[in-house]
């Protein structure tokens, strides 16, 4: 038997982390909030618990049992960061099936449950990451190595595998008791790739109206998502700077939840955006950590996309409807030298808030003031008049 037959036998190993559903920043930290703050969200995180057991009393009589919901992974050569949840539906449910909005928000997940992952039909030996309540404890008990990963209270597992891979897009499977194995795709980022693309979704990409608050629900929960409209231009922008790094990767980071992930990605696929991993936010009320900000979420997506990609610099792009402009100036300092331009998509007023217009005050934010070239549209085609020549001449 030569060393490649033995290496194919080797399972994959796969270390213990923090998981970024639990990571939360010192600020973040219930325990360093005003008592009334806390009071109220630990009678939220209550709540949620309520209608957690509720629901999952509910949908056992209905004869529903686990499934996964497998999300996009991404890595570098060495190791994988692979993220599912595992979750309560129905004996005929298809995983990553395009649904509205508003059935992803009603999930239920199955907490603490036996997942079987597999990396190109290469089984993984993982480790309990420890509970979601405990952000910074690992369980011990079961702190040893296992041919299943167990996810946390919510339902999430997000585990990093090392394990040497090709550059290029690989399959994840996910398996529970009862169910059949379910994929997804795992993009492993070359040690070539000098540029990346951070992308925000809401408003950036796809129209949502997000400064609308009743707009946004709306667009989120009961739009259907065959009809969710791409902001002009911004495919053919996207297409244009994947030509120009190809071997650039696109995450897309969004304040969007989890349980709206499937919807995200069909429309990606379906307007010609290029594929990439999504960095959603988990929305689920914890009791240490509660629940990310929206800029917090993001930065600290960012920070850890830095962490992973330490040669990697990066192209941002968002729009001022919501906070993009202060978060990434933010990022640009925090990472001198690592952001090489930021485009910001501007809102155009039917699309910021009704009542700020009526009151006279913007809804939208100002150019961020940093040292990194800012560029500015109202669509893909505005920003890649003045973009794309930057990047062609100073990005070699």
């Amino acid at each position: 038997m030569d060393e490649d037959d033995e290496m194919a036998t080797v399972p994959i190993p796969a270390r213990k982390v923090v998981t970024t559903f639990d990571a939360a920043s010192k600020h973040e930290r219930i325990e360093n909030k005003p008592l009334h703050v806390q009071a109220t969200r630990r009678a939220i995180t209550k709540g949620f618990g309520l209608w957690v057991r509720f629901s999952t009393s509910v949908v056992k009589r209905w004869g529903w049992y686990p499934n996964v919901e497998p999300y996009v992974g991404y890595g570098t050569d060495d190791y994988s960061r692979l993220i599912c949840r595992t979750i309560y539906a129905p004996q005929r449910a298809q995983a990553g099936k395009l649904t509205r909005g508003i059935h992803g928000m009603l999930t239920v997940p199955a907490a603490r449950r036996q997942v079987r992952i597999s990396i190109d039909d290469m089984p993984l030996e993982t480790v309990q990451v420890g509970l979601s309540e405990a952000y910074d404890r690992v369980d011990r008990t079961k702190d040893t190595g296992s041919e299943y990963a167990i996810s946390d209270t919510s339902g999430y597992l997000d585990l990093v595998a090392e394990h040497r891979l090709e550059p290029g897009i690989h399959k994840v499977s996910y398996q529970v008791e009862r169910r059949k194995p379910v994929t997804a795709n795992l993009f492993t980022i070359p040690d070539s790739a000098r540029v990346g693309v951070i992308s925000d979704v809401d408003d950036t990409i796809m129209i949502t109206q997000a400064p609308t608050l009743w707009k946004a629900a709306y667009n989120l929960l009961l739009l259907d998502p065959k009809k969710k409209a791409s902001v002009p231009g911004m495919s053919v922008l996207f297409t244009k700077i994947a030509d120009l790094f190809p071997d650039a990767p696109f995450f897309y980071l969004s304040t969007s939840p989890w349980n709206v992930e499937s919807s995200i990605r069909h429309f990606i696929i379906d307007h010609g955006f290029p594929e990439g991993p999504l960095l959603l936010r988990d929305l689920d009320p914890r009791p240490k950590t509660f629940v990310p900000s929206g800029v917090q979420h993001k930065l600290e997506f960012a920070e850890q996309l830095m962490a992973d990609f330490p040669d990697m610099k990066f192209i941002l792009v968002g729009d001022d409807g919501q906070k993009d402009p202060t978060t990434y100036a933010t990022i640009a300092r925090r990472y001198p030298g690592r952001v090489l331009a930021i485009g910001i998509r501007q809102l155009s007023p039917r699309e910021s808030s009704a009542f700020s217009s009526m009151a006279g005050i913007t809804s939208t934010q100002p150019v961020p003031v940093t040292d990194v070239p800012v560029f500015t549209g109202t669509t893909g085609s505005n920003l890649m008049k003045t973009m794309l020549p930057y990047l062609k001449e100073h990005v070699r």
